[in-house]
């Protein structure tokens, strides 16, 4: 609320006292004409001193309805003004007529008053939709005063900072860890690791003025998401090609090795000649049927159909992924049942692939598998901590025919990640901080927050 003005002290209500003091100056020459005529003319007797007595009555009662008729008309504007200053819109002024000075001003008063109403409505609607925007955007957005305090955060920055607005209101951008993006040019694309998310970010920054005062509006764009999706998009079109010349030759090769086995059987030579040829015939045949089986791994990963979203409990589905992997001890942590809006055939394998992965990582040094999950922030996260070695490189975890495994084909984090994304979520891998080994996270929304959970 604006400060008031100072008001110069009054030795009381001086505007009814000088009104009341007009009022009775006003009658006082009637009141004294008609007295003298009562004094000194007719009537007589008893009804002369009625008169007299009832005069000065009835000039005080004309003088106060008068000083009424003033001064409770301003009561009333003074009660309808001081609505208004503290943000209340809703009283209204009775005998609001045009043509009347009073009903003129009241009319005036009161429109001011609804068109006051509709403008804060109109504020406060802008806002809670600001709001809303703010809360669903991808992006981070930061306000500092001044003073390089933080004055406002969206969701989304809360997830990039890893803090909370509570906790994050009114802190230092440097204890933030942001002072250092808010100098220099603007934009500007930079590549850091802060506590939620690491990767490539576009930084913006402007300047607006509040109360008076200079602020910093600071705006960080993710680009990762939006590279791999144009990453994505390549591998998918240069598979399809692969996939498509692939199998338009493998197809006759292999059926031209089993053609060429079957008529060196019909041919007359040496029983090592023989082991040569339909030696060398079924290598071939089968480096093409191993061909044909890594491309339809592939063309899957090309073709991954959108989610079928229907809600299902977490529990049940996690406990079923843990089941399947026999190779080590997978242990499935208690943890509270939760609903969420997946695909469940999506979801499984996409978790299948993480626990493959951690199951292959720990069956190395004798580890096992951990599996839970938790709400944090909009998202549901699983974790799939294994015990292996960690991870000695991750710039090329996400990368297609990747891959540092014996006989992988480098689709299954690919996969994994393609799966939650299409969900609205993410998938994360860094390694262990207590011990060796890695911690995987996928995430997903939860129904209902809409919120989404960015990696």
């Amino acid at each position: 609320m604006r400060p008031q003005p100072k008001l110069a002290p009054t030795g009381g209500a001086a505007f009814e006292r000088k009104l009341w003091q007009a009022a009775l100056m006003t009658g006082l020459p009637a009141a004294l004409l008609a007295l003298a005529l009562l004094v000194f003319g007719s009537p007589e007797g008893d009804l002369r001193w009625m008169l007299i007595a009832l005069l000065p009555i009835i000039w005080l009662w004309g003088a106060y309805a008068l000083r009424n008729r003033v001064v409770f008309p301003l009561y009333t504007l003074s009660n309808l003004l001081e609505a208004l200053r503290e943000g209340d819109y809703s009283l209204r002024g009775t005998r609001a007529h045009r043509g009347d000075a009073m009903g003129d001003v009241v009319w005036e008063v009161n429109t001011l008053a609804q068109t006051l109403r509709e403008q804060r409505l109109q504020v406060e609607e802008t806002l809670v939709l600001l709001t809303k925007v703010l809360a669903n955007i991808d992006f981070a957005i930061l306000a500092f005063d001044d003073g390089g305090r933080l004055k406002l955060i969206n969701p989304a920055a809360e997830r990039l900072l890893g803090v909370k607005r509570a906790a994050a209101q009114g802190r230092s951008a440097v204890e933030l860890g942001v002072a250092e993006v808010l100098e220099g040019p603007s934009p500007v694309t930079i590549r850091r690791s802060f506590p939620g998310r690491a990767g490539s970010f576009e930084v913006r920054r402007a300047q607006f003025r509040q109360g008076g005062l200079p602020h910093q509006l600071l705006v960080i764009t993710d680009l990762s998401r939006a590279l791999r999706e144009e990453e994505r998009q390549t591998w998918q079109r240069l598979i399809r090609v692969l996939g498509h010349e692939l199998n338009n030759s493998l197809a006759p090769i292999k059926s031209m090795a089993e053609t060429l086995e079957r008529m060196c059987e019909r041919v007359e030579a040496d029983a090592e000649w023989h082991e040569d040829v339909q030696g060398g015939l079924a290598l071939i045949g089968s480096r093409a049927q191993a061909l044909t089986r890594f491309m339809t791994g592939y063309t899957t990963l090309a073709r991954l159909p959108p989610p079928d979203l229907v809600s299902l409990s977490l529990k049940p589905l996690v406990e079923r992924v843990g089941q399947l992997e026999q190779r080590v001890p997978v242990q499935v942590l208690p943890c509270d049942d939760v609903q969420i809006e997946a695909d469940p055939d999506q979801l499984e394998q996409a978790l299948i692939n993480l626990v493959k992965n951690a199951a292959e990582a720990s069956a190395s040094s004798g580890g096992s598998v951990q599996l839970s999950w938790a709400q944090r922030g909009g998202a549901i996260e699983i974790e799939v901590i294994d015990e292996g070695p960690g991870l000695s490189r991750t710039e090329n975890l996400f990368v297609p025919f990747f891959t540092t495994k014996p006989g992988g084909s480098g689709i299954g984090l690919v996969l994994s990640r393609q799966i939650a994304e299409a969900h609205g979520g993410w998938v994360n891998l860094v390694n262990r901080k207590d011990r060796s080994g890695c911690r995987a996270v996928l995430a997903v929304p939860v129904p209902g927050l809409g919120l989404r959970a960015e990696g």
